[in-house]
């Protein structure tokens, strides 16, 4: 996870304290034919130790179950989200999705992967990409040997493509950058690897509650420039622990 320090501008590793916050998601399925669902769905994110409302999220999607080995998905999701001006910013992205089932008795494995693509409004291009895609994989486990209560974990991995990427010299007699040069959106790493618990409890056939615990730990890159893109003003990569525990509810019909 130390490798995009490599060949890039030197920057500076902050490890940042843990943050704690929570989602509360809301969702519905609906079956078309045999195979083919259409999901709807929504959430809200609290972070800063439970203190502020961060980001919430509308989606729309559909799945496609190939067969009793294969799945696809694609769907688009509108984003809010607030910045560290707290100020509300838009995004919209769009995605497709395949993944892999298997079965062994009572357990269900899967792995599946995510590519993302986000357009998102950024005051400053060479800072940040406003055209993100990322690629997300995902290995699970869940267990169905009880009536109406199914335990899962997962591990999923986040990996950027197209962070900016620069070229400067670090003077240690100044204590500035030099030479900075802005190389376009080339910038490849995992910024995310995530862990999840948690427990599916089916009160009904057509309502169920998802009870999870996320632990994120997060790689964020941050470019600090002049609003031309001619002076490197600070570069940082951010490492921080994120736990939130959650609540989901879904109506499938």
């Amino acid at each position: 996870m130390l490798l995009p320090l490599a060949g890039f501008a030197q920057g500076t590793v902050n490890d940042l304290e843990t943050d704690f916050g929570a989602r509360v998601g809301v969702s519905v399925n609906k079956k078309i034919v045999k195979g083919l669902h259409v999901i709807a769905d929504g959430e809200f994110r609290v972070s800063d130790n439970f203190t502020n409302l961060g980001r919430y999220q509308f989606g729309l999607g559909l799945t496609y179950k190939v067969n009793k080995y294969f799945k696809v998905g694609v769907g688009y999701e509108f984003i809010e989200k607030k910045n560290s001006s707290s100020e509300w910013k838009p995004r919209h992205r769009v995605y497709a999705d395949a993944s892999a089932l298997f079965r062994a008795g009572d357990w269900r494995f899967s792995i599946k992967e995510r590519f993302q693509y986000t357009h998102r409004e950024v005051g400053n291009v060479y800072q940040s990409n406003p055209n993100l895609l990322e690629l997300k994989s995902r290995f699970r486990v869940s267990y169905k040997g009880f009536a109406s209560a199914t335990p899962y974990g997962y591990v999923e991995v986040r990996n950027v493509f197209n962070d900016p990427t620069c070229s400067a010299t670090w003077s240690t007699t100044s204590l500035a950058y030099t030479d900075y040069v802005f190389k376009g959106y080339k910038h490849a790493y995992i910024n995310r690897v995530r862990v999840c618990l948690g427990t599916e409890w089916n009160i009904t056939k057509q309502h169920s509650l998802d009870f999870y615990l996320l632990g994120d730990y997060c790689y964020d890159k941050n470019i600090d420039t002049n609003s031309s893109g001619t002076r490197l003003k600070s570069l940082t990569y951010d490492r921080t622990f994120r736990l939130a525990p959650c609540i989901g509810y879904r109506f499938s019909f």
